[in-house]
Formats: C-alpha cells, sequence, structure tokens
C-alpha cells in the first residue's frame, strides 16, 4: 500500500490525519468498527450507514469541540507520515490558491467574481484581508479550531463575535426544526431563488448605497466565502439528520451543481449559527472581525427585510418509504 493511501488496523488514541471536506486534519482515533464483529461499546446507529459496510473509525479533530467528533470511512483516515503531512500542506495550498483564482474566471459557474480594486487607503486594505481571511476559512472549513477543547472557554472571551440575528430569522429557524424533526417535513430542492441568487441580488442592493471599488472588493470576497463555507460545510454540519436522505438523492439528481445551486435560504440562515464559533477561533483582529460581522448582518437584515420572497411558505410533507429509510428502520 502506498506510503500515503488509507491505513487499515489503527488503534484506539492513535495519531493520524484525517479528511474534513477536501483538506487533512490532525486527529485521533476514538472508536474503531470491524463489519461482521461484534464492536462492543460502538452504537451502530451512530455510524452512518454508508459507512457501516466496511471499517470506520470514531475521529476526534484536534482542538476542535468533541461535538464535531464523526465516523469517517478507512479510506479517509491516513497515517501520521512525513510523505501524509506534506500532502496536508499541499492539499491547504492548493485550496487557498483555487480561492485566488476566482478573480481571474475560475470554474465557468455562476460565481460571485470581485472586481478589479483600485489603489486603497491602509484601513481599506485591511478590510480587504479580513475578508480573504473568511473566504479562506470558508475552503478550508474548520480548520483554525486550533485550541484544545478546555481551553475554547478562554478563548471565545477574547473576540466578541456575538452575530446578530434578528427575531424574524430566529423564529424562522425555531419553525425549520419543528418542521423537520418534529413534522417529518422537508424543504422542496432545489429552490429557487437558490443561494447563490440570493447573494448576488444582495450585491446588486449593497451596492446602490455603497460605491467604491475597494468597498466592492471586500464585499465581494466576503460573499465568495460564504458562498465557498456554505458548500463545504452543508453535507457535515447544517443538515437535521432527517434531511440526509434528501441531500444524498439531490446531489446525485443534480451532477456538477454544488449546494449553494440547489438550496436557499431556509439552510443558508444556519450558517450563521455556527459562523461564530469559526470566527473565534481565527487569528483576525477585534477590528477584521467587526468588519466582517458588520456585513453578515446588514445581509442578515436583508434577508429578514424580504423574509417572504426567499423563504418558503410551507413545507412538503415526506413520504413513508422516505421516512423509513431516512430514520435507517
Amino acid at each position: 500500500m502506498a506510503a500515503n493511501g488509507p491505513s487499515e488496523g489503527f488503534s484506539v488514541n492513535a495519531r493520524c490525519l484525517a479528511f474534513h471536506g477536501p483538506l487533512l486534519y490532525e486527529s485521533k482515533i476514538l472508536k474503531t468498527y470491524f463489519p461482521n464483529e461484534k464492536n462492543a461499546g460502538i452504537d451502530i446507529e451512530q455510524i452512518p450507514e454508508e459507512n457501516r459496510a466496511a471499517v470506520a473509525y470514531l475521529i476526534h479533530y484536534k482542538g476542535w469541540k468533541s461535538s464535531w467528533d464523526e465516523w469517517l470511512p478507512q479510506e479517509r483516515v491516513l497515517r501520521w507520515t512525513e510523505e501524509n503531512l506534506r500532502m496536508q500542506r499541499e492539499l491547504k495550498n492548493e485550496a487557498l490558491q483555487q480561492l485566488r483564482n476566482k478573480k481571474a474566471g475560475g470554474s465557468g459557474q455562476r460565481e460571485l467574481t470581485p472586481t478589479a480594486s483600485t489603489a486603497m487607503t491602509s484601513s481599506s486594505q485591511k478590510r480587504k484581508e479580513s475578508a480573504k481571511e473568511l473566504a479562506e476559512i470558508a475552503k478550508a472549513t474548520k480548520k483554525t479550531r486550533r485550541e484544545a477543547d478546555e481551553k475554547d472557554d478562554e478563548y471565545f472571551s477574547h473576540l466578541d463575535v456575538n452575530i446578530m440575528v434578528p427575531d424574524i430569522l430566529k423564529a424562522q429557524l425555531a419553525d425549520d426544526w419543528e418542521n423537520i424533526t418534529k413534522n417529518s417535513q422537508l424543504v422542496k430542492l432545489p429552490r429557487s431563488p437558490n443561494i447563490q441568487e440570493i447573494l448576488l441580488e444582495f450585491r446588486t442592493f449593497y451596492m446602490k448605497r455603497r460605491l467604491g471599488n475597494a468597498e466592492t472588493e471586500i464585499l465581494d470576497e466576503i460573499l465568495a466565502g460564504l458562498q465557498l463555507y456554505f458548500d463545504k460545510s452543508l453535507g457535515s454540519i447544517l443538515l437535521y439528520r432527517f434531511e440526509r436522505q434528501q441531500y444524498l438523492e439531490v446531489t446525485r439528481g443534480n451532477p456538477g451543481k454544488v449546494p449553494s445551486d440547489i438550496y436557499g435560504a431556509e439552510h443558508l440562515v444556519r450558517l450563521f449559527v455556527s459562523l461564530p464559533g469559526l470566527l473565534s477561533h481565527t487569528h483576525m483582529d477585534q477590528q477584521s472581525i467587526n468588519v466582517l460581522k458588520a456585513h453578515i448582518e446588514e445581509l442578515l437584515r436583508f434577508l429578514a427585510k424580504n423574509q417572504k420572497t426567499y423563504f418558503v411558505e410551507s413545507y412538503i410533507n415526506s413520504t413513508p418509504a422516505y421516512e423509513a429509510i431516512s430514520r435507517g428502520l
């Protein structure tokens, strides 16, 4: 087996590298699962159905809270070697380079392309850098969770990252949770307008009031970062368990499309619940955090003001067959 390939036979507490999204992170093995064996102490229902047919590992990502622990198939877990550490660095560099290449045209999807910048003051340059950092966070998902779990409270106290969510959106989130988890309903997909369209409409709205190349570039970097983070995090942290089967079905039925092409405001607003914790663990200073917060909160107000336009009025009922599959019955 190649040195940089997946490895079998990890023991509990072994140090390893694990994929989360497109990147590798330092991790530890908490539990091991082997099909057709007794696997004492393991609740099979906690393992995603698609991972039960082969060896799987319960992974703890170093520096992240235990709520991020997840079961991964063996091919997404690599041994701690120099070659795999080099792969980790290369994947990170490639992800950041792809993000920078968005300015040059990118993938041909509908994108939020930054306009050409002109000379900027040092203050606007700092805001631009903070916007770029959010975009890097988006591509790397949770890579900035560096501190150990026991230091989380201390670390959170260093930065003010409370994002103000309008009450109407809080109510929307509560209704969303009840419809899906209690009523066994779903958002009909694909959504129109989708997230990419919503962000473009917000950009148009925003630019009517704030003109200038520097401000435009800051806005575009932030919106691109939000879109990328949504695309990379939806499947792992933004869905309720009952929605996972729908996610598998809709992604298979829409090859070549990213989640922001398919999902709408109902799922976008969930993103802002997880962002404060993510931003708390960046190396940005308070001024940079404040710049990001200002843009994000403006977007939230825009969504609240246009709730009837962007959010569905009613959810669809799931079928008995769907419920049986999604609940693993």
